[in-house]
């Protein structure tokens, strides 16, 4: 399919742009992905913010074009390029006029995508009232307790807790994650929800803010941290030499923070451009630059370790 889109972008640059979109949601579909990635990639390959609205699910999804969930107060434009999914659920492209080939695409193919999210998850919308959501996630309660609340809550299969700043949160296990920053822990039966909460309270404490301070995904899983999760058991001395360099390159370069955590965060130069939204180029020019800021080379693969675990460490200790 990629070399196919290749060959015929050089003869249609629109034709093979579609098919590469084509490729891109058949392939996130294929992988069972959710409605955060879906939205992302609508976003990011539109080149503008992309928001998803279910107000039955009451889920609201939106998604910058460098792939940073950030939420907004304003409702969606009703003159943007969107497309319905179902009843009640909206996907759109915050841009102005009307949509190319390309978005029209986009929106066809994501919304494909999203719908079927929403069906695999219909009916499973989170848990609320926080009263119970905090007793069935308390370890000091009686089991008979939890269980109580949990059929109140018609929760009855596997379900994961979700930490967040403003309390927890239980979701059915392939639900979609609502917005905002939050660390989740293991789909496990609602009488292991207390050891699911305590580790989505860990994988909180790995997730950004998705602000210029705070760059990085929002959302983080337990699972994803695998024994970097070791180090927030860890108490952190008061100084420590790579966060003190880190901050000199910050005080430097009101680019570094978010240059170095795109670097860290992806495969490749080329593919920190493309996030970054620069020339590879210009990446590597500013790269090398940090390097000498930071006291450490971050191209060689124990150079690039250091650098995440760094990052890591400066974000355990924004958010103890």
């Amino acid at each position: 399919m990629k070399d196919l889109a290749v060959r015929l972008e050089a003869l249609d640059a629109d034709a093979g742009a579609a098919l590469r979109v084509i490729a891109y949601f058949d392939s996130l579909t294929e992988s069972r992905a959710g409605l955060q990635a879906i939205v992302r990639g609508a976003a990011v390959l539109a080149g503008v913010p992309a928001r998803l609205d279910d107000a039955e699910r009451r889920v609201h999804v939106r998604i910058t074009p460098a792939g940073v969930s950030e939420a907004s107060a304003e409702p969606a434009d009703t003159g943007w390029p969107r497309t319905e999914i179902g009843a009640r659920a909206v996907l759109a492209l915050e841009r102005t006029g009307e949509p190319g080939p390309v978005d029209a695409m986009i929106l066809e193919r994501a919304a494909g995508a999203a719908r079927a999210v929403l069906d695999r998850t219909r009916g499973r919308a989170p848990a609320e009232d926080p009263a119970l959501v905090e007793l069935i996630v308390d370890a000091a309660a009686p089991l008979s307790v939890r269980e109580v609340a949990a059929r109140k809550l018609g929760l009855d299969g596997p379900v994961r807790a979700a930490a967040r700043p403003a309390g927890p949160l239980v979701l059915p296990a392939g639900a979609a994650v609502p917005p905002g920053r939050i660390g989740l822990g293991p789909a496990v039966p609602v009488a292991d929800l207390p050891a699911s909460y305590a580790a989505a309270r860990v994988a909180l404490r790995f997730a950004a803010d998705g602000t210029d301070d705070d760059p990085g995904p929002p959302v983080v899983a337990y699972e994803s941290l695998g024994g970097l999760a070791l180090l927030a058991a860890a108490p952190l001395p008061e100084a420590i030499p790579d966060l003190d360099a880190l901050a000199h390159a910050m005080a430097s370069a009101p680019w570094a923070l978010a240059t170095l955590q795109a670097f860290a965060d992806t495969a490749s130069l080329r593919a920190a451009a493309t996030a970054l939204r620069l020339h590879h180029s210009t990446l590597q020019d500013r790269i090398i630059h940090l390097e000498h800021l930071l006291g450490w080379p971050t191209r060689t693969t124990a150079g690039k370790l250091r650098l995440q675990i760094a990052l890591a460490l400066r974000r355990l200790a924004r958010h103890p």
